[in-house]
């Protein structure tokens, strides 16, 4: 089965094709730009995927706002594209969307049916995204997820080994809570979503009504989540600057995009459909801890 994935050089794509082995066709922009949907539709007919995963995304969340033509052309129009090819041959689409769609308000966590506010340009555009690949009509699968890290890559956890390396005090956003989610955690659960045939994974699709929530169990605010990293490097070996993390509010530090304050994502739907419970994002994040303290180690010695 020839599986196409998108955002290969990005976090979850890069995790996927790892686990995916030879059944993955991984594309990066060269082969297929996502700033150019127009021409998407060729590019599947040559390359003739039996699935597609789509983790691509315009994501610096801050300059969508100074970038809303770009952030809507990678976060809506392709993935419009792309569902109405995939579609038109009965291709399953796995498409990857995001917390940002929702306001934020309450304590509750969210529903896949709970109505949608996003809040910034970028939270607009996966919006937008998403009711593209759903009135395509062919078998499809949103997966909403949150909070997405690495040990790898550009993400809030290798920020924070970074800075807890140079500054004595770190002060992170406490008010915003949500469930931190490894891009390796999704790339399991992507994989375990296509290790069948295309029939299978329709039907499958066709159990979750198109639309599920994945993150990893359990909620913390970004002020928990930068102490548990600290502690974690420590634990770990690592030699750190940082000896308080302060606890601030959303006011006290702006941004040009407004995120949600309530991230957390009802797991229920996922948990029926495909039949586990994702763990708790302490134990997520301790292997990829693993993987950053050793990479820090051998850069001191």
């Amino acid at each position: 089965m020839k599986i196409l994935v998108t955002g290969v050089s990005g976090q979850v794509g890069g995790a996927l094709v790892a686990r995916l082995g030879e059944r993955a066709y991984p594309v990066d922009r060269k082969m297929l730009d996502l700033a150019k949907p127009a021409e998407i539709p060729t590019v599947l007919s040559r390359l003739a995927p039996e699935v597609i995963v789509n983790p691509a995304a315009y994501t610096a969340v801050d300059k969508a706002e100074e970038e809303p033509d770009l952030a809507r052309a990678v976060n809506a129009e392709a993935p419009r594209a792309m569902a109405r090819w995939a579609a038109s041959r009965g291709v399953p689409l796995i498409h990857l969307s995001t917390d940002y769609v929702f306001d934020g308000s309450g304590d509750k966590p969210w529903r896949e049916d709970d109505e949608t506010e996003p809040l910034s340009v970028y939270g607009e555009t996966k919006l937008a995204g998403e009711k593209a690949v759903r009135s395509a009509s062919g078998p499809h699968l949103v997966v909403r997820t949150s909070w997405i890290y690495a040990s790898k890559g550009k993400n809030f956890v290798r920020t924070i080994a970074r800075l807890a390396g140079e500054s004595e005090e770190l002060r992170i956003v406490a008010d915003q809570v949500g469930a931190p989610t490894s891009a390796a955690l999704i790339a399991d659960a992507l994989t375990r979503m296509v290790e069948d045939g295309p029939k299978t994974i329709a039907d499958r699709f066709a159990g979750a009504q198109g639309l599920v929530h994945f993150a990893a169990s359990g909620a913390t605010s970004w002020h928990g989540f930068a102490v548990a990293i600290l502690l974690g490097l420590r634990e770990r070996g690592v030699p750190l600057v940082a000896d308080t993390v302060i606890p601030i509010r959303t006011e006290d530090y702006p941004t040009k995009a407004v995120g949600p304050r309530n991230s957390r994502l009802d797991l229920t739907r996922f948990s029926r459909v495909f039949g586990t419970t994702p763990p708790q994002w302490e134990a997520a994040l301790a292997p990829e801890l693993d993987r950053l303290a050793s990479e820090l180690r051998s850069s001191t010695c």
